[in-house]
């Protein structure tokens, strides 16, 4: 949700089109997450439309070149004021823009602070809660040059005003009174710092100095401690002769933005505040935390440019459906070894023999993520033979669920960074839980936080609207459950059942991703004008049905519902009728019969579903009804090949409405405010 951006150049000579070059497409690369409104210094609506603004300023010397500059950047999700110009970032501190702020996350005591603020004269100019950190700057800053006759540090001033805060934050600080110089600050939303330079560092980590102030107080307001410091100083880490060379930074909230400039990154911690001038990296901490390491290390991005980029493909939706030929396999690479029927996932190691010994094994997660753990909970109560739950991340802490010290709690998310995911996370660990998780962002604040995990290895995905991670979660969660039952002689056969059906799985999806003529053709004559779809199934297809259901609600704005078919006598079978559209899942499983019982409740009251059958199945059950054939596999991991026609249904139903699938409207990417 919202995405943040910061260049700062030393001693590399840029003009003035590089630079907002730079800061519009690192806005582009961020589009993914969700936006309404767009700005480096003004403005609103989409990157293109700002750039377009940018080019129309009159007398706007282009060619001018910096040899050292700072600039930020900012795409914003309407939380607090509608999407306007005036509730864009970044937000300043005054008419004359002292301190100017960009901000991803909420402040939740923001309405105390304008309060305060405006009692000292302060007048704001937007709806937003991030207005309040830019004016509060300048509060401070005022207040403490008043009082001392000194100015304050960019650091200190910076560090002053997030004690003030509370709730989720990533911050990136401007001001005139330290001209060239960003600071950025984070607690509880993703933050990343790429380092680009010719000449070799002088050390691969940055070291953070961490001070205790005399008198703790979190609401003191004008923070002006004198701080005791434990270690020296941030040291610098540029420079291999002492002499700093040149060097560029960028700041971004994940790595999409990134990874075109430098693979080198340095992920910043929670109240890190990170302090950038003449070309130099200082890192500190908001308070002192024993537990913290003391250094960052600058870590290398494996993806590639290519992998964020659309390709061939109209869009990234489009691109990461036919993706999962390759996502699935990754994510069971150096994991799976078929030939012996064993998995090994290294993440685990450490807590395998806790895990088997839990009582029971509890799922967290939201949305699609949630999906994918209902679609494994059977086969693990199957294999691991001990208590599931699947809990809603969004419900967890509402219904203050007990959780004890010999349970296992699971946390799904695909980037990591789930703000109501991470809150459970924490509920449990509270409680002294063994607490695993299960991402696809290396570094990521779920990945940080847990005790083991597993990383599903689905890469870069920018469509709002989730498809290979789906299908990267389930595989990830079935080899978990898989390698915790791997001593059991009872559930030998089962385990290779599914492992043998793990190992066919690309060339199933291949085959399935042919159908997209089909799925095209029947998207767009038959149901592009529906308003309403009901996707039935049952078994190992009711997940299938919820996450269908989903997808098409996402991308297309119709209302879609997944209805599991052993519950259509218990009230849905009331809306069925011959105007009514419908999908329905219907592999040959155990499931089969009861499945076939509902068809024919269906077709009894002149209804008319799309069925999604085996490609072996010439029931005369279907005739005069559109069917879908996929290959089959094993039960277990039907779900996995069945969900493929309807993410690519979804995809050309949004299409043909003239939606952008990529963009759903009041969605984002990663929803990092609870």
């Amino acid at each position: 949700m919202c995405g943040i951006f910061g260049y700062v150049n030393y001693l590399v000579e840029r003009d003035r089109k590089y630079i907002i070059n730079t800061l519009l497409t690192g806005l582009s690369r961020l589009e993914y997450r969700g936006y309404d409104s767009a700005g480096i210094a003004c403005d609103v609506g989409k990157v293109s439309a700002l750039r377009a603004k940018i080019e129309a300023v009159p007398n706007l010397d282009n060619s001018k070149v910096f040899v050292a500059h700072g600039g930020i950047a900012h795409t914003r999700w309407a939380t607090h004021g509608a999407p306007s110009e005036k509730n864009s970032h970044p937000h300043r501190s005054d008419p004359t823009a002292e301190f100017t702020v960009v901000h991803n996350g909420i402040i939740n005591n923001y309405k105390e602070l304008r309060q305060v603020l405006e009692k000292f004269g302060y007048v704001f100019e937007s709806d937003t809660d991030t207005e309040c950190v830019a004016k509060l700057a300048k509060y401070i800053y005022d207040t403490q040059k008043q009082a001392t006759g000194a100015s304050m540090s960019f650091t200190a001033l910076v560090k002053a005003v997030c004690k003030e805060l509370n709730g989720a934050f990533a911050l990136l600080f401007k001001s005139v009174h330290f001209p060239n110089e960003i600071v950025a600050a984070r607690r509880g939303s993703p933050l990343l710092i790429g380092v680009k330079s010719s000449k070799n560092l002088k050390v691969d980590f940055v070291e953070v100095g961490q001070e205790t102030p005399e008198k703790e107080d979190n609401n003191q307001f004008l923070g002006v401690d004198k701080p005791t410091i434990r270690r020296t100083q941030s040291r610098s880490f540029v420079g291999d002769d002492g002499v700093v060379a040149p060097i560029e930074y960028i700041l971004a909230s994940d790595a999409s933005a990134i990874i075109e400039h430098t693979k080198r990154v340095i992920m910043l911690e929670d109240d890190d505040v990170a302090h950038i001038a003449e070309g130099d990296l200082h890192i500190h901490r908001l308070r002192r935390d024993d537990k913290m390491s003391s250094v960052r290390p600058i870590e290398t991005l494996a993806s590639e440019l290519a992998q964020i980029q659309k390709g061939k493909f109209a869009h990234f939706m489009s691109k990461e459906i036919f993706d999962q030929t390759e996502s699935v396999v990754n994510t069971m690479r150096g994991r799976l070894n078929a030939d012996n029927y064993s998995v090994v996932l290294g993440g685990l190691r450490s807590q395998l023999a806790n895990i088997r010994r839990s009582r029971r094994i509890i799922f967290s997660a939201c949305g699609t993520s949630f999906h994918s753990c209902l679609a494994v909970k059977s086969i693990f109560a199957e294999l691991c033979e001990m208590p599931i739950s699947v809990e809603l991340s969004s419900s967890f802490l509402d219904e203050q669920l007990p959780v004890f010290r010999d349970d296992v709690c699971v946390f799904l998310s695909q980037s990591g960074e789930t703000k109501d995911t991470l809150m459970a996370l924490q509920y449990c660990k509270e409680r002294g839980a063994l607490c695993l998780g299960v991402t696809n962002v290396v570094g990521s604040s779920i990945s940080r936080e847990t005790h083991c995990g597993v990383h599903i290895n689905a890469g870069p995905e920018l469509s709002v609207a989730s498809t290979k991670a789906y299908t990267s979660q389930f595989i990830a969660l079935t080899l978990i459950a898989l390698q915790l039952s791997q001593d059991s002689l009872r559930t030998k056969a089962r385990r290779e059942e599914i492992i043998d059906g793990l190992a066919r799985l690309s060339d199933d999806i291949k085959k399935t991703l042919a159908l997209e003529p089909e799925l095209k053709r029947l998207a767009v004559e038959k149901y592009k004008d529906c308003k309403n779809l009901i996707i039935l199934g049952r078994g190992y297809q009711s997940a299938t049905c919820l996450e269908g259901a989903l997808k098409v609600k996402e991308v297309t704005y119709i209302h879609a519902e997944g209805i599991l078919a052993g519950e259509l006598k218990h009230g849905p079978l009331a809306l069925i009728d011959e105007t009514m559209p419908m999908i329905l899942l219907m592999p040959k499983d155990r499931h089969y019969d009861d499945t076939e019982n509902a068809l024919k409740q269906v077709t009894t009251r002149g209804g008319r579903p799309l069925v999604i059958i085996s490609e072996n199945d010439n029931s005369p059950v279907f005739k005069d009804l559109n069917t879908i054939r996929v290959p089959q596999t094993v039960d277990a991991l039907q779900a996995i090949i069945n969900i493929i026609p309807l993410q690519l249904f979804s995809y050309h139903l949004a299409v043909a409405r003239g939606i952008d699938p990529d963009y759903p409207r009041g969605l984002a990417k990663s929803v990092t405010v609870a």
